[in-house]
This record gives structure tokens, sequence and C-alpha cells, in this order.
């Protein structure tokens, strides 16, 4: 998802992506709602959905991931906001966890973030915006076709992990420590993996930071992506075209957004990789639902992300 934000634009206006990017789908009743672009900041909405159309009944990992027919609707699997200052060229990645509690505009009664998305991305950006303060100026969303098509048309990208590691719902099996070429079906699988696993002392132990982890591995798993892709371009200037052409029929931008032009603003922030934040969260049952809830040390980083504070200390 992330990946198209810096996928072009990383040796100039290139013909090619422009043309491919011409033809991705557009999102236009999410503009009436996003903010105006007049502050010191800039934040892109990331959302991978969990779409399933367009999926392969016969696919490897379609035991993982389910078709349509298996699962219908459309939440937000993924979210995260990309923050550009402007006059820096800094980045930050700020991960929202699926289970945040929040108010969502038409419902009564709060729920969890990621079904705010079912109502449309309008619903999800005016829950972000409302219940954390967060201007939002683009969106952009990608499905889970369009992320494995993308991991692919890079050529895969590279993990190291310090112990076999595997997720049985989510199908990923990584048989021996060390660094490891993913493709787009493994890809997915550790980015989506909630049950991860490590082979450790002669037996196999569950992540026991869940979703915390998830966070975690989703980040790591961005920088590697954009470094990647950047690395590629960088050998190959027409590889922008491509690459959005693998996965243009899985994504949707707002009509605000000009990638190439955001590309290129972000391109020195990505080759100096990016700083990524987590919410502060606890834990809590209410009504039945195991939610999450803002705790102490969260005011920062909401300010951080508004425009309003200076960077608190980032992910380790």
């Amino acid at each position: 998802m992330a990946a198209l934000v810096g996928v072009v634009g990383a040796t100039g206006m290139l013909i090619a992506a422009r043309k491919a990017i011409d033809s991705v789908a557009r999102v236009p009743d999410v503009a009436a709602n996003l903010s105006p672009s007049g502050s010191s900041i800039e934040n892109f909405l990331l959302v991978g959905s969990d779409s399933r159309a367009g999926i392969d009944p016969n696919a490897p990992d379609v035991g993982a991931t389910g078709t349509q027919a298996d699962v219908s609707g459309n939440r937000s699997d993924t979210i995260m906001i990309l923050r550009r200052d402007r006059s820096t060229g800094n980045a930050s990645l700020l991960s929202i966890p699926r289970d945040l509690w929040v108010q969502v505009p038409g419902h009564v009664g709060k729920r969890r973030i990621n079904s705010a998305f079912n109502d449309g991305p309008q619903v999800l950006v005016q829950t972000i915006q409302n219940e954390l303060g967060i201007p939002i100026h683009h969106f952009v969303e990608i499905d889970f076709v369009g992320f494995k098509s993308l991991v692919d048309a890079l050529g895969g990208v590279q993990i190291c992990v310090d112990f076999a590691t595997r997720d049985v719902s989510t199908g990923l099996n990584i048989t021996e420590p060390g660094c490891h070429v993913l493709d787009g079906v493994q890809a997915l699988a550790y980015a989506r993996s909630r049950h991860y696993e490590e082979y450790r002392n002669d037996q196999w132990h569950e992540d026991p930071a869940s979703d915390f982890g998830r966070t975690k591995r989703q980040q790591k798993f961005v920088n590697l992506a954009l470094q990647t892709a950047l690395d590629r371009i960088k050998v190959d200037p027409f590889a922008a075209g491509r690459l959005i052409t693998a996965i243009g029929s899985s994504l949707r931008i707002d009509d605000e957004l000009d990638p190439v032009a955001a590309a290129a603003s972000l391109r020195s922030a990505v080759d100096a990789g990016i700083a990524t934040y987590s919410l502060p969260v606890v834990g809590k049952t209410i009504g039945g639902n195991a939610v999450l809830l803002l705790t102490s040390g969260s005011d920062a980083v909401l300010a951080y992300f508004r425009g309003e504070g200076p960077a608190p200390a980032a992910n380790a």
C-alpha cells in the first residue's frame, strides 16, 4: 500500500509512470472530507483493504485469505498515516490499530475503527479526523490482490528473521533463520500475521505482543518495500510504470492526489528511512468486545501527526 507513494518519481517525472497513474481509479466521494492542504505537514491515509474481490479461488494462499464468496464486505485490514514535513522533507509513519474503540459517524455507540471503512473511505477519514484530530490530506487504498502483485513486481522483498517463523492462520512459513526474499503470497502472510510464531528451544512460541507485534512487522515491511522500490527504479527508471501497472486495478486514490509529485517530494525521506510510530493503547473488554483504548503517551504522538508538537521518540 504505502509503496505506491515511493514507487514513482525517484528519477523524475517519468512518462511511463504518468501513463500508468492516469488509469488508476479515483475515489471522488472522499475529497469533500479531506483537510485543506495549507498546513506545515501533509498526511496520507494509507489503507490496506481486506477486499477479496479478484482473488483467484485456485491461488496458493486462498485458504488463508478466503475469496469474495467466503468473506463479504470491505473493511480496513491495515490503517496507516504517512506524515510529510513540508519544511524538512522528513517523513514518519503511524499505525492505527484495527481494534481502536471510536465513535463512527452514522452509528449509535462506539465500535472498532476498522469497521468505519465498511461505510466507505469518506467515513474512515471522518472518523480519524474527528476522533484523533489528525488532518487527512490524501487517501490511498490497495487490496490483497494489489499488495501481492506489487511485491511480485518488485521481485520480492527481503525479510531477515532470527528463527524459523510461521502463522498457520495466514500461511506464513519461513523454515530457516536468516534473510529470505518473500514473494507476494508470503509477504501478505507476513504482513497480516496476528499469530506469529518463532521456533525456539525446540518448540513454537507465539508472539505475545499480538497486534502490537503485527504493527511493528508491517512498519518494517513498508520501509523495506519502499527502499526496494527506489533501488529498483534507480537501476531501471521505467520500472516505475510497470510497477504501477501491476497494481493499477487494485488501487484507489483521492481526486486531488498527484502520486508522481508526491513520490518526488518523499524521495529523500525514503532514502533516509521513515521514522515509525504506534499509538499507546490498553486493552479492555466493552460489551463483550475486546478493544483498545488510547492511554498515556498518545497525546504526544497525536500532537506530532496533527502538526502541533515535536517528534516524540520513534519505535525502536
